[in-house]
């Protein structure tokens, strides 16, 4: 993984083509992770100047929502003391800021926790939370007390594996070198062990899977199992198996290959809620949801939110109204993101749950 990114001859395209060249493809994981740090390690992505927008930008209600959600669960276990509020690659602290705001009201004031690598985004969270402590990995997270963990469009970022079906057998996803440009070839070795399913795919089916997100989500539960809390996790993804490749890229607000600007774009997959569920399950875990994004806002009162910001703003009530349907809508990001929760066998269960995905939302 590149430490030091900068000058044209350590970028994170420079990188990847030499260890190539050296050694010939790598995996797509390797690929996407060395391009990622190199890509937040750089900049601040966020916002009409950067890459994309993330909920908490679009409107305070969204982080506010949460604050709220947090504090119900904390309260209704009895409002434990020496509590940690975790939030994973927290952008700017936008989230956090506001949900702070909303949790202050219930009496509810964790220490504060960032897991985040990169030094860019560590100044501007240093900014709204100059108190907070900041983690490289989850491994160093506290020990000694109940966890309030939130993912916010987390694990969509973190490198993946993919599996294609070839006339030999299934092989893994590489990614090598044409003519100076970046491509995806199948690997030479049979990966059978790796492939869990037993039916059979048409040639050049592709499967997907994560293990840096069983990773975290594995240390993660637990430390819930232990220490007791909830784990927030929205992001875009599916519920159910599925074949094809989810991998993409964003720069400058626009999708655009993949392999075309590793280090300068953002490099995404879409999230499996299943087999993150199942690896909460093995650690004894609760699991709740997945959700629509959109409904489950509006089961823990984003409509009322809403109404009473516009009836205090006047002047931005439509501007409130856009911000509410893009966050909820279902042709939105109301569907297409999806809310789980994980709690300790202990904990309460969580608001929002209840209720399947509603089209009109």
């Amino acid at each position: 993984m590149p430490k030091n990114i900068g000058p044209e001859t350590d970028s994170a395209e420079h990188l990847l083509a030499a260890k190539i060249d050296k050694n010939g493809p790598i995996t797509l994981g390797e690929y996407m992770g060395i391009a990622n740090t190199a890509y937040y390690a750089s900049k601040d992505p966020l916002g009409e100047a950067g890459d994309f927008i993330t909920a908490p930008e679009i409107s305070q209600m969204f982080g506010e929502m949460i604050g709220i959600w947090l504090a119900d669960i904390w309260l209704r276990k009895g409002a434990p003391s020496h509590c940690h509020y975790v939030e994973l690659g927290p952008g700017r602290g936008t989230l956090a800021d506001d949900a702070f705001r909303a949790m202050a009201k219930f009496g509810c004031d964790p220490e504060v926790h960032f897991v985040e690598t990169s030094p860019v985004l560590k100044a501007k969270q240093a900014e709204l939370h100059a108190h907070a402590s900041w983690h490289d990995t989850v491994d160093t997270l506290p020990e000694d007390g109940p966890l309030l963990i939130v993912a916010n469009e987390f694990f969509d970022a973190l490198p993946i594996e993919q599996f294609v079906s070839t006339q030999a057998g299934w092989r893994r996803n590489m990614v090598a070198r044409e003519r100076n440009k970046f491509i995806a070839i199948a690997g030479t070795q049979t990966v059978a062990d790796k492939i869990s399913v037993k039916n059979e795919f048409p040639i050049g089916t592709i499967l997907e899977s994560s293990p840096a997100s069983i990773d975290i989500l594995s240390t993660l539960g637990n430390r819930l199992a232990k220490q007791g809390g909830v784990l927030l996790l929205i992001d875009y993804g599916y519920d159910e198996p599925g074949t094809g490749s989810t991998l993409q890229a964003v720069k400058d607000h626009l999708p655009i290959s993949p392999f075309e600007s590793p280090g300068r774009s953002d490099l995404t997959a879409h999230v499996n809620f299943l087999e993150l569920a199942n690896v909460a399950r093995t650690r004894l875990l609760n699991v709740h949801g997945p959700t629509g994004q959109g409904q489950w806002l509006k089961a823990i009162g984003i409509d009322h939110r809403a109404k009473s910001l516009a009836q205090a703003v006047p002047k931005e009530a439509e501007t409130i109204e856009a911000a509410l349907h893009r966050l909820t809508h279902f042709d939105e990001m109301g569907r297409l993101f999806r809310a789980m929760a994980m709690t300790s066998m202990d904990w309460p269960e969580p608001e929002g749950f209840g209720y399947a995905d509603d089209e009109s939302a």
